[in-house]
């Protein structure tokens, strides 16, 4: 079984990543930790209410980080022109949803649950990095309490999606991945290398809606804002699961091939946000700042039937 905490900016990809790990039996999801992002951090929490109280889903939700783990970076970048302004693709989300948020900062959550649950706990973290900067910086201790950290951002061997360096994710707080990728704990990320080939395409997701039941209603319900965004700005009749890979791996790693070696993060200049990986095998670099640092896992390569058929399986009631 997969203790897992969700670090996550609902956001529609979010919501379906959310919703595969509700329901696939070998992963226990003890905690919801939301932070700014694809919307504000008001709106992304009060979207992991909303889904929540919709699906059903019991693990406690933690606020965390509205602006960035660096004091000085201002990001405004939110994604609304992706997701929408409610953050769930325009669906009329109510402001003000009856469901508790635990008194607990989301950092302190993942410090408490991380202890409380030694060497089991994955953090799977789909957002901007800043709550398990946080979390770091005041418990430097977890990074060897805590099992895995599974990242969904980068672009290694392709352009980013916000500019031709950086990715989302990673564009909007450089600093706070950096730190995450640098610590002494196993990191494994999966970035638009292998999420822009898993795409799944509107007539998928239709049925899937047609073969499930409520849940998958909602889900294809917000996702027709993003799939719009696609058609038009992409050209893709359909849309990326970027965050559902992240959560595919936990149970299916052989989907994926992987490169290691260290990871930085470029932090200011023309190429804010940018990942680097230094592989360890091949040339060697000396005296960079890659030096001496962990080796960290990248997806490379991916088999993208096989993931889509996994949440088809896993989401769609009776397939």
């Amino acid at each position: 079984m997969h203790k897992v905490i969700f670090d996550t900016d609902p956001g529609v990809d979010d919501a379906m990543a959310l919703l595969f790990l509700h329901k696939h039996p070998e992963i226990d999801l003890l905690g919801v930790t939301t932070v700014f992002g694809n919307a504000t951090l008001e709106i992304t929490t009060r979207n992991a209410q909303f889904l929540h109280r919709e699906w059903g889903i019991s693990a406690p939700i933690a606020k965390g980080a509205g602006r960035a783990y660096h004091p000085e970076r201002f990001d405004d970048h939110l994604a609304s022109v992706v997701h929408g302004e409610d953050g769930l693709g325009n669906i009329g989300v109510p402001d003000d949803i009856d469901l508790p948020i635990d008194p607990r900062p989301a950092f302190q959550f993942i410090i408490d649950t991380v202890r409380a649950n030694p060497g089991e706990v994955t953090l799977v973290a789909v957002g901007r990095m800043t709550n398990l900067a946080l979390a770091l910086q005041a418990d430097p201790e977890i990074a060897g309490l805590v099992r895995e950290v599974v990242v969904m951002g980068g672009a290694f061997h392709v352009n980013g999606n916000v500019t031709p360096a950086a990715e989302a994710n990673i564009f909007g707080d450089p600093e706070a991945a950096d730190a995450i990728f640098v610590a002494p704990w196993k990191v494994t990320i999966f970035g638009l290398d292998v999420t822009m080939q898993t795409i799944m395409s509107s007539a998928y997701l239709a049925d899937m809606a047609a073969a499930g039941g409520t849940e998958m209603r909602l889900l294809s319900d917000l996702s027709q804002h993003y799939i719009d965004f696609y058609r038009q700005r992409v050209g893709l009749d359909g849309m990326a699961v970027h965050d559902s890979c992240a959560c595919v791996y936990l149970v299916a790693p052989e989907l994926f091939t992987y490169r290691s070696g260290p990871v930085r993060v470029v932090c200011g200049g023309l190429a804010d946000g940018k990942t680097i990986q230094a592989p360890d095998s091949g040339r060697r670099f000396e005296g960079s700042a890659w030096d001496a640092q962990p080796s960290q896992s990248v997806a490379l390569g991916v088999q993208p039937d096989k993931v889509l058929s996994m949440l088809r399986d896993v989401l769609a009631v009776g397939r």
